[in-house]
């Protein structure tokens, strides 16, 4: 089973933080909090007898080095979650999922009547994020990424089709459609003031 969450932010200010070679106050700060949530993973994974062979707390400061030490692990994709944490908006929950390969089958559904391939929802939520990270090795943890900007084409593609799904494609479907309705709104509000929340990122896990 996999929890779904959604949350928007400016993909950059990670970036920045992952590659900088003198840190600001601030990015320090931002550091120190996500240091903090790699080891309450850890001793998460511990408590429940989990064992990675990279741990979070040491993946995230090899992903600092830009040097991973393995090809596969979970524990980067839990490091770059935890910065995206820190610095994106608080999670939208869109709820628990028993089996993530459901949302291939949504898409099929979904391309079948008509919506762009890139803007179904395993594309969404299963997309590479933005930066080469080893390998999960497993189903889970999944990160994605997408443009806000583009949130209204995800809305106009959805109800275009909405009403020709299957019941349990529908349903999933609209799981996504209401907070990437919320999303379009407010790029659209806030796109003349500068907005700088840029990425809406999924995290399956």
């Amino acid at each position: 089973m996999g929890h779904l969450e959604m949350s928007t932010g400016d993909m950059r200010d990670v970036i920045r933080l992952l590659t900088a070679v003198e840190r600001t106050p601030e990015q320090d700060r931002v550091l120190g909090s996500a240091r903090e949530r790699c080891a309450r993973a850890d001793a998460r994974f511990e408590a429940e007898g989990v064992r990675l062979d990279v741990p979070v707390a040491q993946a995230l400061e090899e992903l600092l080095e830009g040097a991973p030490s393995a090809d596969e692990g979970p524990g980067y994709t839990y490091a770059f979650q935890a910065l995206v944490a820190v610095l994106f908006s608080d999670t939208c929950d869109l709820g628990h999922w028993n089996r993530p390969s459901w949302f291939h089958t949504v898409d099929d559904e979904m391309t079948r009547l008509g919506v762009p391939e890139d803007l179904a929802p395993a594309s969404l939520l299963f997309g590479a994020p933005p930066l080469r990270l080893p390998h999960p090795g497993d189903a889970l943890p999944c990160i994605g990424t997408f443009p806000a900007s583009r949130a209204a084409e995800v809305v106009e593609a959805y109800e275009a089709v909405l009403d020709r799904l299957e019941p349990e494609v529908r349903e999933t479907a609209e799981v996504l459609l209401g907070p990437m309705r919320d999303e379009a709104v407010e790029w659209e509000a806030a796109k003349g003031a500068g907005r700088r929340a840029d990425t809406v990122f999924f995290w399956l896990h």
